[in-house]
């Protein structure tokens, strides 16, 4: 295990973006299945600009840039295609890009309500179903599903939703995030404070929902980890972490490992005290979950998680200059790309040295993302495990 921690905390710069014409915040990364190997795949990244811009994956030599008509809620890759990628775009849709097409309109849409605003999406490890979330509308927020399947050749061809949940969620669905090898299984996070297990298989919502989780705040990230992934944890917007174990479920046994409600107050991290966090990294090899965090400088702090607490693992410095805001981790070669309020994307790996430098820039544009966070409610809904 200290093998992993020094790994990790030896993480240096091996590439940088070249500074982009149009500067925005970066707010999500994916990678292709080709650059999560190891291999000269490719890294989209969801943008504040209303952008899904595409890169290769170890070069970071910009490619092409996509206009998603409102800000996206993110950004994914098919697992079985390196060409295909995915994002919500706010209001109504969500699209989909081939990066093989000269083309930059998407090769499909997949509709919803035209009062839906997408906000967080996720698609099964199967590429079978595509799930999205919305912000609250009226009293309810909106889990909306499709097939995945079949994307077409023809620009601009529409799909229309297999289903819809409605009574999970209390308001804005955060978070969606299938789980890595059973297809069925997906979470949802929300303001609410409710992170919620679903099989997909079942024939209706009620039976559908196989756990819900209160961490007591609105929820920022989630994720599926431990042995089998049968494991779920979170962030939330006033950085707080919960972790649970969903094998616990049919037991006495409680499921909650670890719920941690400032994790700024109960860790002191080197270089500067931790101020937000990102969210969560799962390493499969060492079965060991650790959460990425950071400074309003561009520090990034790396945290062992374990059931008796958090504990500072290394800080990865000279990078960012300014909030980071997303990461994608690659266990095969165990990289880690990030992305921030710099505008910039920059590769790590184990004792790299940077190949080439390029200014950094402050940005200090407004972000529509901040705008959207609430203040927080406390009164959530009384179902819990």
């Amino acid at each position: 295990m200290e093998k992993v921690e020094e790994q990790l905390a030896a993480l240096r710069i091996a590439r940088r973006s070249a500074p982009g014409e149009e500067p925005a915040y970066l707010l999500d990364i994916a990678a292709s299945t080709a650059a999560r190997a190891g291999s000269s795949g490719l890294v989209a990244v969801s943008c504040s600009d209303e952008s899904v811009r595409v890169y290769e994956g170890e070069t970071l030599r910009f490619l092409r840039r996509y206009r998603a008509r409102g800000v996206p809620g993110g950004a994914r890759f098919a697992h079985a295609s390196d060409s295909l990628v995915f994002s919500a775009r706010g209001r109504g849709a969500l699209q989909c890009w081939d990066v093989r097409s000269a083309s930059r309109e998407p090769v499909q849409v997949f509709s919803g309500h035209p009062s839906n605003v997408f906000i967080s999406f996720d698609i099964s490890s199967s590429d079978v179903v595509l799930c999205a979330g919305t912000e609250k509308e009226e009293k309810d927020a909106f889990l909306v599903f499709w097939d995945a399947r079949g994307v077409t050749d023809c620009a601009g061809a529409t799909k229309e939703p297999l289903g819809v949940y409605s009574e999970s969620h209390s308001d804005d669905i955060t978070k969606i995030c299938f789980h890595p090898v059973r297809p069925n299984l997906v979470l949802s996070g929300s303001t609410d404070g409710l992170v919620n297990v679903f099989d997909i298989n079942k024939d209706n919502e009620d039976d559908a929902l196989i756990s819900t989780c209160n961490s007591d705040s609105s929820v920022s990230s989630l994720g599926w980890c431990g042995e089998d992934c049968r494991q779920v944890y979170c962030t939330t917007h006033d950085e707080g972490f919960c972790w649970w174990d969903m094998a616990q479920l049919d037991t006495e046994e409680p499921i909650t490992l670890l719920h941690v409600l400032d994790v700024r107050e109960s860790v002191c991290a080197e270089n500067h005290s931790l101020q937000y966090l990102v969210g969560g990294l799962y390493h499969e090899k060492a079965g060991k979950l650790f959460l990425i965090g950071g400074t309003s400088t561009g520090n990034i702090h790396l945290l062992s998680c374990g059931t008796d607490g958090l504990s500072p693992v290394g800080t990865l410095c000279g990078g960012h200059s300014a909030t980071v805001r997303s990461f994608c981790w690659s266990p095969t070669d165990e990289s880690l790309l990030t992305g921030g309020e710099d505008a910039q994307l920059l590769l790590w790996k184990p004792g790299a040295v940077e190949r080439s430098l390029t200014k950094k820039a402050s940005l200090k544009i407004s972000s529509s993302m901040q705008k959207r966070v609430r203040v927080h409610n406390t009164s959530f809904k009384s179902r819990k495990k």
